[in-house]
């Protein structure tokens, strides 16, 4: 969705001629909040099967305060929360808990609808595809691979090539010099307004807000376009 001048949005006529598109990854092209809670839904219900004699609900919300707390990233979720909550490491419950995590993962990662699409579109019109995440490097490359998107991307920059974390001016300084392209040449499409939107504008790249997968629907002040699905992308590239 594009809206018109009168509240503050770029349309069509007036379109700046991008020669390259910025990804977010989490929330952007793959549902990660949809996995996330399949996931962690499916590890508390192990750890009480496997004995933790606690209400699942309750699971759930202690799993995702230490999330909360490590890092939505954290590899050490379940050992911490256990220890936490028992003083120690089970090891049955852990092991549980995390064979059932990783099996809801695998089955429930989804690509938002039109994704693969709207990037075979980009690369036949000649425009550079890149990924700006804030996931370290295996984590980010390892699910580009389960979605069979690695081949779109020859650029795909992480936790680990900056170490420090979207809004940081170095994340997307980097990107833009890996590209080399100026920023106004560049457009960078992300959920999160906090860190995609605010970062890419610090430093002159336009912004277009993927608002299907943001958590928060409110449209952040100053963005230039607003995507109510990832195939409008395509419109605002290739007018």
């Amino acid at each position: 969705m594009l809206y018109p001048s009168p509240l503050g949005y770029n349309v069509l006529p007036d379109m700046p001629d991008f020669k390259a598109v910025v990804f977010d990854l989490d929330n952007t092209l793959v549902d990660f909040s949809r996995m996330k809670q399949a996931a962690v839904e499916a590890a508390a219900e192990a750890m009480v099967d496997a004995g933790l004699d606690a209400p699942r609900e309750e699971l759930i919300q202690g799993i995702y305060e230490v999330y909360q707390e490590r890092g939505i990233e954290a590899q050490d979720v379940f050992n911490r929360f256990l220890e936490s909550r028992l003083g120690k490491v089970d090891y049955k419950i852990l092991a549980a808990a995390v064979v059932a995590y990783r099996r809801a993962k695998t089955g429930n990662m989804r690509l938002f609808p039109g994704v693969r699409w709207t990037l075979l579109e980009l690369m036949r019109a000649g425009v550079d595809i890149a990924i700006l995440t804030d996931a370290p490097g295996l984590q980010a490359w390892t699910r580009l691979v389960e979605m069979n998107l690695h081949q779109y991307f020859d650029l795909v920059i992480t936790l680990d090539d900056t170490g420090e974390t979207k809004p940081s001016r170095k994340a997307f300084e980097t990107v833009l010099q890996r590209l080399g392209l100026p920023a106004e040449q560049t457009l960078m499409v992300g959920d999160w307004a906090e860190r995609d939107m605010v970062g890419a504008q610090n430093v002159g790249m336009k912004t277009a807000f993927a608002r299907y997968g943001a958590l928060e629907k409110t449209v952040p002040p100053g963005v230039d376009y607003v995507l109510e699905k990832p195939t409008e992308l395509v419109a605002v590239v290739k007018p």
